[in-house]
């Protein structure tokens, strides 16, 4: 098998295709169908037609939370907080954006009357996030007073229709600071139309974490460090799987969330955990069979798993073929279809 490196994953992007904002309907996007030889054009409505009775579309039910806050050191420096996880007694992982980094005990002060004070690294000494320890619940305030953590491509501040539109309509656990994007392609209506055409539905939870936007700096793929993410599969979706298997039909993902979540469980064993799976060319997929995915951006972990899935040369030319025909791209953006191919 061919050797890849991160260049491999590179393209050129028109910056105007970055899409800013969502399609006025959730379903109104377009639907790039990857599945065969030739790439066909369709709209996302469409995709009933692509799908077969019995088959079992997965999505994930991460619910995004209001993440990024605003606050400022005791110097009266300013600072911007995008907390990426929730841990035990008020205590919070976060990002952090400042002009100098507050030192261990020192106390931040947040929206809210908030106070933060700063424990340390996270989930070690040398870890990426800071580790602090907040003066009150932390997803109550992040419910009163934080902003939803739009991703760094998208330049507006975060409007009432963001907060809107930047979550599934089936978004229960929350715990994500960016959306599950393939999915929120679908509206009530859509996945009636499944129902009716006798798709089944599962879910799993997959925490998306803000190192989904990062992309790959090492040249070297195998060098690169994958950032971890919470993930369940409950009892009910393993057995929704079990029953598709016996029935003949497909497991779709929507979206790349949800084979992190499928092919970590299959690869461990584990029904829930961290997972930090790197999904590259070569890549053995034992759980999903189809696809539903956004477009990726360039030299990210994401465009090398589509390329695991479907294959680099085909990936590459859909991605040739969305650019040449205006497709959006990225969180906002339009969707494709693709299938597991055997590489």
């Amino acid at each position: 098998m061919r050797s890849y490196s991160t260049s491999d994953f590179d393209f050129a992007l028109p910056p105007e295709l970055i899409a800013q904002y969502p399609a006025t309907d959730r379903s109104g996007s377009r639907l790039l169908d990857g599945s065969g030889q030739t790439p066909v054009d369709r709209q996302f409505r469409d995709l009933p037609t692509l799908l077969r009775e019995g088959d079992l579309m997965v999505f994930n039910d991460t619910q995004v939370v209001k993440a990024r806050l605003f606050g400022e050191k005791t110097t009266g420096g300013k600072l911007e907080l995008l907390i990426e996880r929730v841990l035990n007694g008020n205590e919070v992982a976060a990002h952090m954006k400042v002009s100098k980094k507050p030192r261990v005990g020192d106390t931040l002060r947040l929206a809210g009357n908030t106070q933060a004070v700063l424990l340390g690294r996270w989930p070690d000494a040398d870890g990426p996030l800071f580790h602090l320890r907040l003066s009150r619940e932390p997803y109550a305030l992040m419910a009163a007073h934080g902003h939803v953590p739009l991703p760094p491509y998208i330049t507006h501040t975060d409007t009432e229709e963001d907060t809107a539109r930047y979550q599934t309509v089936f978004a229960k656990n929350p715990g994500a600071v960016a959306a599950p994007t393939a999915a929120l392609h679908f509206d009530e209506a859509l996945l009636a139309l499944l129902e009716a055409r006798g798709v089944h539905r599962a879910f799993v939870t997959l925490h998306v974490g803000a190192g989904t936007f990062q992309p790959v700096k090492t040249e070297n793929i195998a060098d690169h460090v994958m950032h971890r993410e919470r993930y369940d599969v409950s009892e009910t979706t393993q057995q929704a799987i079990a029953e598709c298997r016996a029935r003949g039909g497909r497991v779709v993902a929507v979206g790349t969330t949800s084979v992190r979540t499928l092919e970590s469980w299959a690869q461990s064993g584990e029904a829930s955990g961290d997972t930090g799976i790197f999904i590259t060319p070569g890549f053995r997929f034992q759980v999903v069979d189809a696809l539903v995915t956004n477009f990726h951006l360039p030299r990210s972990t994401l465009m090398m798993m589509v390329s695991a899935f479907s294959g680099y040369e085909h990936i590459m030319s859909l991605y040739a073929h969305a650019v040449r025909e205006r497709y959006r791209f990225f969180s906002y953006g339009d969707a494709m279809w693709l299938e597991r191919r055997e590489l």
